[in-house]
C-alpha cells in the first residue's frame, strides 16, 4: 500500500468521527495559540527594542563610564573608594548614591588609545528655565545631541551636525511657549536660563558678597529652533521633553552650571566610537583595551541584550503555558487513538487477512495522529494570526507604539515550524496506540464483536 493511500485513507477515517477529531485538535489549538501569539508578541517586543537601539545609538559606539554600577544596575556589593569626582545619582530602589566619574584627563587618556576615533561627553543640563518674550518659565532639561539620533520631527530639519546655539525643541512646549504650531515656532528663539554655582556665606564680607550673587547668579542665552521633535515612543525613557543641543553648546552651559565645583568637567558617561567600529571584532578589541586602563564599557549589543532579558522571562513563562496545553493534548490524541484501535478492530483484522503489513497498519495509525496535530496546529495559529491582526492597530494605539510598531509580528517560517513539530509531537503521541494495532492478532480481531 502506497504511502500516499495511507495518507488518504487515513483522512477518511478521522471524518468517519468528526467530533471526536475535531475536540482532540482542538486541544492542541490552544497550544498553538498560545504559542503562536508568544512568538508573534516577542517578535514585536524584539522590533521595538531594535528600533529603539537604531534610532538612538551607534552601533560602533562604546558607552564608557568610571563607575561599573551606572552600566549594572546595581548599588555594589563592594566597598567603593572615595574619588574627589563623585557625583551623586538615583538608584533603582530610590536612594541616593555616590558614582565615579569622568573628567578631561580620563577622556583624553581614552582618545589616546589605539583604534579610538573620537569621544562626545554625555551632556545633560538642567535649566533654571526656558522662556519667550511674555510667556511664562518652564523647567526644562537641556542635552547634548548625538549625531546618530533620529527623532520623529513635527517641523523643521536637523543640520548635520548640529552646531552652535541651534536646539531642538519637544512639541509639548509648542503651546505653552505661545506658538501657534510647531512650523510657526521654525527659525524662532528662545531664552535659555542657567543658574550659576552659588557660594556658601562663612563671614560677613562673604555673605555680602552672596546677596550680590544671588540676585544675578542666572546667566541668559538665546537658541534658535530649527526642528521641533515628535513625542516618539522609541525615544529613551525620561526623555521625551528633552531639548536638544549641539555639543558644544551644551558644554558651555554645563560649564557654567558647574564652574568652581567638583562637577566642572566632569561626566557620568561618555560615548567613543570605534574605527571601524561595526566590525564586532574591532570593537571588541577596544572595549578590552579601555577596560584593560581601568574604565568600564557597554557596547551597543550589550545593551540590547539587557533591554531584552525580561521580553524572554515574560516569553519563557507563556511558552511554558502553550506548553503545559501541548502536553495535555498527548494524552487526548492518545485516548483518541487507542478507542479508534478498539472501534476498529475487525476492520484491523480484515485488512491484515487481506495482507495488508504491520508496518503499514501502524503507519495508518500515525498517519492519523499526523492529520490530528496538523488540523490543531492550523486551527490555532490560524485563530491567533487573524486575532492578533485584527486588534493589532488598536494595540498598538493603546500602547502608544507609534507609527511603523506592531505588538504583535507573525513571522511566516517560525509558525510553518511550529505547526511541523506539533504534527511530530502528535505522531510520537500515536506511536503507543498504533503498536496495539499493528500487534493485533488478525483471526482474534475478526471474531471481535
Amino acid at each position: 500500500m502506497y504511502i500516499s493511500d495511507q495518507i488518504r485513507r487515513a483522512g477518511r477515517s478521522l471524518r468517519s468521527a468528526k467530533a471526536r477529531t475535531l475536540l482532540t485538535a482542538l486541544a492542541i489549538a490552544v497550544g498553538a495559540f498560545a504559542l503562536t501569539l508568544t512568538l508573534a508578541a516577542s517578535n514585536g517586543a524584539q522590533s521595538f527594542v531594535n528600533n529603539i537601539i537604531s534610532e538612538n545609538f551607534d552601533p560602533a559606539e562604546l558607552i564608557v563610564v568610571a563607575d561599573k554600577n551606572v552600566i549594572s544596575g546595581g548599588g555594589g556589593a563592594e566597598p567603593t573608594e572615595y574619588s574627589g569626582n563623585f557625583g551623586s545619582s538615583l538608584s533603582n530602589g530610590g536612594a541616593i548614591t555616590q558614582i565615579k566619574r569622568l573628567t578631561d584627563s580620563d577622556i583624553e587618556k581614552i582618545k589616546n588609545i589605539y583604534g579610538v576615533e573620537s569621544v562626545r561627553e554625555d551632556i545633560a543640563v538642567n535649566l533654571q528655565y526656558i522662556t519667550r518674550p511674555e510667556q511664562k518659565k518652564y523647567v526644562a532639561t537641556m542635552q547634548s545631541f548625538s549625531p546618530f539620533l533620529k527623532p520623529e520631527l513635527a517641523a523643521g530639519d536637523i543640520p548635520r551636525p548640529l552646531t552652535g546655539k541651534q536646539v531642538l525643541l519637544p512639541e509639548g512646549y509648542i503651546s505653552s511657549l505661545g506658538f501657534s504650531s510647531a512650523q510657526a515656532a521654525i527659525g524662532q528663539t528662545i531664552t535659555v536660563a542657567v543658574k550659576k554655582p552659588t557660594t556658601i556665606p562663612t563671614t560677613p564680607q562673604t555673605l555680602a558678597q552672596s546677596a550680590v550673587q544671588s540676585a544675578d547668579d542666572s546667566v541668559l542665552e538665546e537658541f534658535t529652533i530649527v526642528a521641533v521633535t515628535k513625542k516618539a515612543s522609541t525615544s529613551q525613557p525620561g526623555t521625551e521633553l528633552y531639548l536638544y543641543t549641539s555639543q558644544d553648546a551644551a558644554r558651555a552651559l554645563n560649564d557654567i552650571t558647574t564652574e568652581g565645583t567638583d562637577n566642572f568637567r566632569a561626566y557620568t558617561s561618555i560615548y567613543v566610537k570605534v574605527e571601524d567600529g561595526e566590525n564586532e571584532d574591532k570593537l571588541n578589541a577596544v572595549q578590552t583595551e579601555i577596560e584593560k586602563h581601568g574604565y568600564f564599557a557597554q557596547s551597543v549589543k550589550e545593551t540590547q541584550e539587557f533591554l531584552t532579558q525580561i521580553i524572554d522571562v515574560l516569553q519563557g513563562i507563556v511558552v511554558a503555558f502553550g506548553l503545559i496545553a501541548i502536553v495535555a493534548s498527548i494524552f487526548g490524541i492518545v485516548n483518541t487513538m487507542y478507542i479508534s484501535v478498539i472501534q476498529r478492530t475487525r476492520e484491523i483484522g480484515l485488512m491484515k487477512a487481506l495482507g495488508m503489513r504491520k508496518r503499514d497498519i501502524g503507519r495508518l495509525f500515525r498517519f492519523e495522529a499526523a492529520w490530528i496535530g496538523l488540523l490543531g496546529g492550523v486551527i490555532g495559529a490560524g485563530i491567533a494570526i487573524g486575532l492578533g491582526t485584527a486588534l493589532n492597530p488598536w494595540i498598538t494605539k493603546q500602547l502608544n507604539l507609534g507609527d511603523g510598531n506592531k505588538l504583535l509580528i507573525f513571522d511566516p517560517i517560525q509558525i510553518g515550524a511550529l505547526v511541523l513539530i506539533l504534527v511530530v509531537v502528535a505522531i510520537f503521541a500515536g506511536w503507543l496506540p498504533s503498536r496495539k494495532a499493528a500487534k493485533l492478532d488478525p483471526i482474534e480481531a475478526l471474531r471481535t464483536e
